[in-house]
Formats: C-alpha cells, sequence, structure tokens
C-alpha cells in the first residue's frame, strides 16, 4: 500500500510503498476512505513532540472493513467505521469505570514503538497511534473502531473521530457545560468550533468565540457563537470580562499555546472550570497566580474529550442527520495523498479548518 512517512521531524513526508502484515487475533484491516490532516499530527512532524521513526502518521479517519483476523467479533468486511485513538481493552480500571479513553492495557493500546504491523524492505515501519490514516489501509485492533450506519458520508464521519468528539467531548464529558451558563471557546480551528457547536448543543446562554482570523469568527457564529473576539487587537481576558460582566463560567482552550492556555483560566469568573484541549508543546510549563484558586477557579485538561466514543459517536451522527451538529461547514478542502506536505503547509497558515486525504481520488 502507498503511505505518508515521517523519517525526520521538519523534513517533508515521503510517500512509500509499505507492506502491512495480516490481521491476527482481534486485529481488523480497513480501507481508508478519509483522513484529516490534524495539528497534533503537524506536532510530530515539527518535533514538538517525540516519536519513533520511520512512522505513519495520521489518526483522524474512516473506512471500509476489508479483512478481520481471528476472534473478531464486532465488525465484519463490508461494514463502514470511524476510528479513534482511545482504542480500549474493557477490562483494566479505568475502562471498567467508565474512562475507556485512558486505558492502560499497553498489549491494546501499544506504546509509541510497539506495533509490529507495517513493514518496508524488511524493517518495521512504526504506527502512530495505534492508527497510521496517513496509510491506503489501516491494520487495527478492533476495540480501535466504531461501527456507523452506511448511509453516514464517510467524508463527514472521519472528522468525527478526532476534531468533533474532542470538542463537543470536552463539554459534555469533562466540562459538563450546565444549560444557560456562559463559554468561551480559544481556537475556531476544527476542535475550537466543535466546541463551540458542543455549547450551543448543550444550551450554553453566551458562547463566546475567539480567534486571530475573520473568517474563522464567522465560521464560528454559523455553529453557535452569539459572541466574537478579534484576538489581533484586543485583550481577549479583559473583552470577556466586559461582555459577561465578570468572566465565564466554562472556559476551553483549543490551540495548545502557553499563552491562550492562561487567557482561559484568567478569562474565568469564580467557581468556573478552564479546560485545556490543545496540545500544549512538550516540556512548557503553564504559569498560574496561586492566589487566584482561593476562588475556587480550576484548570484541567482532557484526553479526546473523554470520551465513550462507541456510545459517543453513534449519537454525534444522529446529531448531524437532525441537522444539530454542523459538519459541513468543517471540512475545508480534499487533497490526494500525494498533496499531503503542501496540506500540511496550508494548515500552518491557520487558513483551513479540515483538509481531508480523499483517497479514492489518490
Amino acid at each position: 500500500m502507498k503511505a505518508a512517512v515521517l523519517y525526520e521531524a521538519h523534513q517533508p513526508l515521503v510517500i512509500e510503498n509499505v507492506d502491512v502484515a495480516k490481521p491476527k487475533r482481534r486485529e481488523i484491516l480497513i480501507r481508508t476512505s478519509f483522513a484529516g490532516l490534524c495539528h497534533s499530527d503537524l506536532h510530530f512532524m515539527e518535533g514538538l513532540y517525540p516519536c519513533p521513526v520511520p512512522m505513519i502518521l495520521g489518526h483522524e479517519s474512516s473506512g471500509v472493513v476489508e479483512q478481520v483476523g481471528e476472534d473478531v467479533t464486532y465488525v465484519k468486511p463490508g461494514d463502514h467505521v470511524v476510528t479513534c485513538i482511545s482504542v480500549f481493552c474493557g477490562q483494566c480500571s479505568q475502562c471498567v469505570t467508565g474512562h475507556p479513553n485512558l486505558c492502560e492495557d499497553t498489549e491494546v493500546k501499544m506504546l509509541p514503538g510497539a506495533a509490529r504491523r507495517y513493514s518496508m524492505n524488511g524493517k518495521v515501519i512504526n504506527q502512530f497511534a495505534n492508527l497510521a490514516s496517513f496509510g491506503e489501509q489501516m491494520l487495527v485492533h478492533e476495540n480501535a473502531v466504531v461501527k456507523i450506519r452506511d448511509d453516514m458520508p464517510l467524508d463527514k464521519a472521519s472528522i468525527i473521530g478526532c476534531a468533533v468528539i474532542t470538542g463537543v467531548g470536552a463539554v459534555f464529558n469533562n466540562a459538563k457545560v450546565e444549560p444557560g451558563t456562559d463559554v468561551a471557546v480559544i481556537g475556531c480551528g476544527g476542535i475550537g468550533l466543535s466546541a463551540i457547536n458542543g455549547a450551543a448543543l448543550a444550551g450554553a446562554g453566551r458562547i463566546i468565540a475567539i480567534d486571530t482570523l475573520q473568517s474563522k469568527l464567522e465560521l464560528a457564529q454559523k455553529v453557535g457563537a452569539t459572541h466574537t473576539i478579534n484576538a489581533s487587537n484586543v485583550d481577549p481576558v479583559e473583552m470577556v470580562k466586559e461582555i459577561t460582566g465578570g468572566g465565564v463560567h466554562y472556559a476551553f482552550e483549543a490551540l495548545g499555546m502557553k499563552l491562550t492556555a492562561e487567557q482561559s483560566f484568567y478569562m474565568l469568573r469564580p467557581g468556573g472550570t478552564a479546560t485545556i484541549i490543545g496540545m500544549v508543546p512538550y516540556g512548557v510549563k503553564i504559569e498560574l497566580h496561586g492566589y487566584d484558586f482561593l476562588r475556587e477557579r480550576k484548570i484541567q485538561g482532557t484526553s479526546m474529550g473523554g470520551n465513550r466514543f462507541r456510545v459517543d459517536m453513534p449519537r454525534l451522527i444522529e446529531f448531524y442527520r437532525q441537522g444539530k451538529l454542523h459538519l459541513d461547514h468543517l471540512i475545508t478542502g480534499r487533497i490526494k495523498l500525494s498533496e499531503i506536505n503542501e496540506g500540511f503547509a496550508a494548515l500552518k497558515s491557520a487558513a483551513p479548518v479540515r483538509q481531508l486525504i480523499d483517497y479514492a481520488a489518490s
């Protein structure tokens, strides 16, 4: 199969012919349909997070099951699926207490460098996030996918696998936004827009979108934002406090920057909660004043929106079918696998929301 391989940070991905193994026990082979270009992949390409190389990146994807291994019971060939990095065992303490996204079983949720599913010229090609969506086929554990209805468009379904489940999940599962409360979202990319949409679904009162691109702020209004702040020329913390009369109940940081993570905390009213969704670069510290915790302000992280993806994703698909979850606005382009480096160059400009690799066109 063809795949985009990362050999070294700060270097372009290389399209290679890679060998994929046959499905073993509880493994399935998927023909990839669509894969999203996500900032998380870009973090590894830019060396902000360490990873073993060579590696096939990619983690936001949809496809059709081609083969199944021994003891696979959840899917069969021909099933449409969405992938998720929250592969789970179903038996560890995290899984059985309702946190499968934090599964601790390293035989199922294999650590970086442990998988031996791809190779080239007899040498192992590492698999990112137990998925490797930047390849024409994915060999994964059956618990890395959710089966979806055949009439759900696979391009829309693919972005549910990361951006949407992370943004909406952070609102529902981590912050547990209450109806009528004030919400601020910093960063209006795929995850931030999904958090805004999620806040609207949760019945939030004022929903404040913050970005430096006017085009993304306009998109934010289409998915539920009641107010927008262009942070390129104003202090977003002061503006949020002015709009709300003191701060928001919930703030979400969807950029992965030290400054914006700190701003999300400082725009809270007493008792408020800031949720850091973005991947702040490895080793970077977030600094806050200890005094501010005396008014019960809180800051927390999230892993893929605290999802239970086999429950959450079908519900999100139903919201989409009812017109309540807006996915069409998130997809801003389709590219071939051979155009992946140009796609990531565009992503760095911050202009696109989500570009999809369309494998049927590759």
